[in-house]
């Protein structure tokens, strides 16, 4: 077989394995019904956690499952049903559900939980490929996970069956999420190390620059000392303040650099009369993400910041956002 016939018949099967896990999802899809609106209020209405459970392959879906619960507003966890035989059963309570997984729906150690859960008087939702199964008919609610054939060429590494589950677990947080009414600061909280957490949670106030490293000056200081003041304070401006603190300028690198090519500045004249009157400035408790939009928007590195009564309290630029994985 040539290399290129080995490169066609590769990409064909992949394709193949493709097409085939799209149309189990969207069979499963065609199944959903009322018992799955049932499961969510249950789940709505549970007053502990949401327990996944599973076995091998199942088991690796089930973590994923329990870890996108936890992180779009239902509180859950994964158990690994041969550890729970051996004290990890302690960690359900009556108040929690229990999602279990299980494409054949007889998975030995699955199906032994199945008494201790029911003595504990905790609620079962199952997702199999086989609702005549023990797993299904012990089940409160059966989710059907059925698939046509498994992608696997060989017809026996768990594919087309993982994919539907993990599909299934996607629906059921997503849609627990919607019903939650939960928001994007909801879930920026529990990420607060990403970037979403980044953009959500840091505020103005978190990277700004203030009281001894915040660059001010008055207007009648010498252009040739508000250098000085930009200079040390490394911002690249530095703002212009009146007798009673109220901002009235800014004088930046960028005015600088523009008096320079005029070549019309006198170093020993007031930085009062050269600074720019209507200084760019944001709210110290707004957050970081919009003064990174306000300076994108208006082609500037750096924003002042003023506190709730309009006073000048901090400064920041570009570079801070960046430190504090704003940007």
């Amino acid at each position: 077989m040539t290399d290129d016939a080995v490169s066609s018949r590769r990409l064909a099967l992949a394709r193949d394995v493709l097409a085939t896990e799209a149309d189990a999802i969207l069979n499963v899809s065609a199944r959903l019904d009322a018992v799955f609106l049932r499961a969510v209020d249950a789940a709505l209405a549970c007053r502990g956690r949401l327990v996944v459970t599973g076995m091998g392959k199942s088991g690796h879906i089930g973590r994923k499952i329990a870890a996108t619960l936890a992180s779009t507003g239902t509180p859950a966890f994964f158990m690994h049903p041969a550890e729970s035989a051996h004290g990890d059963l302690g960690m359900i309570t009556g108040d929690d559900m229990v999602l279990a997984l299980s494409n054949s729906g007889e998975t030995a150690e699955v199906v032994a939980l199945l008494p201790a859960l029911r003595r504990k008087g905790v609620s079962l939702l199952a997702i199999t490929g086989r609702p005549e199964s023990t797993l299904a008919r012990e089940a409160d609610w059966h989710l059907d996970a059925a698939v046509e054939r498994e992608a696997c060429p060989l017809g026996l590494a768990p594919t087309s069956s993982t994919t539907a589950a993990l599909a299934l677990g996607d629906a059921l947080a997503l849609t627990l999420l919607d019903a939650r009414d939960f928001r994007e600061e909801d879930f920026a909280l529990s990420h607060p190390g990403g970037s979403l957490g980044k953009r959500l949670l840091v505020r103005v106030a978190d990277v700004m620059h203030s009281g001894p490293a915040l660059p001010v000056v008055r207007p009648d200081t010498r252009l040739k000392d508000a250098l000085y003041e930009i200079s040390r304070k490394g911002l690249g401006m530095t703002a212009v303040c009146d007798d009673d603190g109220q901002l009235v300028g800014v004088f930046t690198d960028g005015d600088l650099r523009r008096l320079l090519d005029r070549d019309a500045f006198d170093l020993d004249g007031p930085v009062g009369a050269v600074m720019n009157r209507a200084p760019r400035h944001i709210g110290a408790e707004r957050l970081a993400a919009e003064a990174l939009q306000r300076m994108q928007q208006d082609k500037i590195n750096g924003l002042l910041a003023l506190d709730a009564a309009g006073r000048l309290t901090g400064a920041l630029n570009m570079h801070d956002l960046l430190r504090a994985g704003v940007v």
